[in-house]
């Protein structure tokens, strides 16, 4: 199971941190804050009252196990770039921050931060995306000119496996997960639809109508499959 930590837990990192959890990550909030600790404690797997700015702290949840740390402080630019300092000195490995603005992003790229978030064009992006296609349900730029994306599975897709749509050599695009509807019979033999999560997606899977895929690739490429795709009739 992947693990996730996130560090500030304000609209941003709280969102973030309750549908990583929904979607069954392990994640792991913290926050100087108890009263934001208490009120997200019942939806991740911990929640832990610190200070991000303390290595002693940092060093004693192991964050160089996670397979990402999210940084949510945005406002408090002093404490977002100490937070990273740290995070970098104590072995952490995949980080992304959310940052106030370019300069402030520019500073932790400077010192090793590979994934900047600036709310405002990510907004500006999801905006522009899903009015282009109403497909696109989320469209994120994570740095670097890559893209992550979650596209619900246009009808030309559907009943193909991944083998077939060959997505990476046809479009320079890469398929991380697929959700999708499974559905279940209750003890009392009600038919119900639950979202699942595909976070190991292989050559064989078939796409269902329904299912959102996850996508990562280079702005230029995903850019293409969108217009490509929205350019077919549903």
């Amino acid at each position: 199971m992947a693990r996730y930590a996130i560090i500030g837990l304000g609209r941003f990192g709280s969102t973030i941190a309750t549908i990583l959890a929904e979607n069954g990550m392990d994640v792991i909030a913290i926050d100087r804050d108890q009263t934001l600790i208490d009120s997200i404690s019942s939806k991740v797997t911990s929640a832990i009252c610190a200070d991000s700015t303390d290595e002693i702290s940092l060093r004693s949840l192991n964050l160089n196990e996670a397979d990402a740390v999210i940084i949510g402080i945005g406002s408090n630019i002093q404490e977002s770039i100490l937070t990273a300092a740290i995070l970098k000195k104590i072995g952490a490995g995949v980080i992304y921050a959310k940052v106030e603005n370019q300069l402030h992003g520019r500073i932790l790229e400077l010192i090793g931060v590979q994934h900047i978030l600036l709310p405002e064009e990510m907004v500006g992006n999801q905006l522009a995306k899903t009015l282009i296609s109403r497909n696109i349900l989320e469209y994120v730029n994570l740095s670097s000119g890559h893209i992550m994306m979650e596209m619900v599975a246009p009808r030309d897709f559907v009943g193909r496996t991944l083998q077939d749509l060959s997505m990476p050599q046809n479009w320079g695009v890469n398929v991380i997960a697929i959700r999708y509807n499974f559905l279940m019979v209750t003890d009392d033999g009600k038919n119900v639809t639950e979202k699942r999560l595909n976070d190991m997606p292989g050559a064989n899977d078939t796409i269902s109508e329904g299912d959102i895929l996850i996508l990562l690739g280079p702005k230029g490429n995903i850019d293409r499959l969108i217009y490509e795709t929205s350019a077919r009739k549903e």
